[in-house]
């Protein structure tokens, strides 16, 4: 993809953004964009930077530590997306300024360990991936156990518990062969987004965690999480392209 065509695909993904966020009462500037860059070189990482992209989401802290040596002059905030492996955590601490996917207490106190022993200032952000839909995820925290597990890691000294993110089912591609008054898919997802919202509610109420970020939402998918009050989306295939 070449950097003129990343620079449109990002203008037309702001459009969007806006739109969406003036749908839902809020401003365009409120949301922020996460460049998905897994499994796209480091030379595509600088081109999103140079159209103005300053977030970026990979999948595994492996392929992160190669192309890291590419961009590492770059002004930007690196989010770990991914499913994280508990003997990868001592890198993903020390690699990365958020791990997104920390659905786990014994994975978040490695983090926190690591942090420590690392001696870097400042907090490492966390979010709770949480398994909005049990037959489709394999990862996250189960729904029940949401409370106790945001509660304890809210307590571990050098993270930041910051907010949930969600993976909710695919269910087909964006207005494909759908029959007149059938649910689009982007709209099918949308209760797994409202129920993440009324879920970061809940904890505010009943334990006090303001937990301001809303991670939900793809490129097929990312302006209905908006509407359903995401504050970050995680966008990839709409920015690069398909996957390298």
């Amino acid at each position: 993809m070449t950097h003129t065509s990343i620079r449109e695909n990002l203008l037309r993904i702001q459009e969007k953004i806006a739109g969406a966020a003036t749908r839902s009462g809020r401003r365009a500037e409120d949301i922020t964009l996460i460049g998905v860059s897994k499994t796209h070189p480091a030379i595509a990482i600088h081109e999103a930077y140079q159209a103005g992209v300053r977030h970026f989401g990979e999948n595994r802290v492996q392929e992160w530590e190669v192309k890291r040596v590419g961009t590492n002059n770059l002004a930007s905030t690196w989010h770990l997306i991914g499913h994280l492996q508990s003997n990868k955590a001592a890198k993903a601490a020390k690699l990365f300024h958020t791990v997104d996917s920390v659905d786990d207490f014994a994975l978040a106190q490695k983090l926190d360990r690591a942090r420590a022993e690392a001696n870097i200032t400042g907090k490492l952000r966390v979010l709770l991936e949480v398994r909005v839909e049990r037959e489709v995820t394999k990862s996250g925290v189960e729904i029940a156990a949401l409370p106790e597990l945001a509660e304890k890691i809210a307590a571990l000294p050098h993270l930041e518990l910051a907010g949930l993110m969600c993976i909710p089912p695919f269910l087909g591609s964006v207005g494909a062969g759908l029959q007149p008054g059938a649910v689009s898919p982007a709209d099918a997802v949308r209760p797994y987004f409202r129920r993440l919202r009324e879920l970061r509610d809940e904890l505010n109420t009943n334990l006090g965690l303001p937990l301001p970020v809303l991670s939900m939402g793809m490129s097929h998918d990312f302006e209905v999480a908006i509407e359903e009050g995401a504050t970050e989306v995680r966008v990839g295939t709409a920015l690069f392209g398909g996957r390298m």
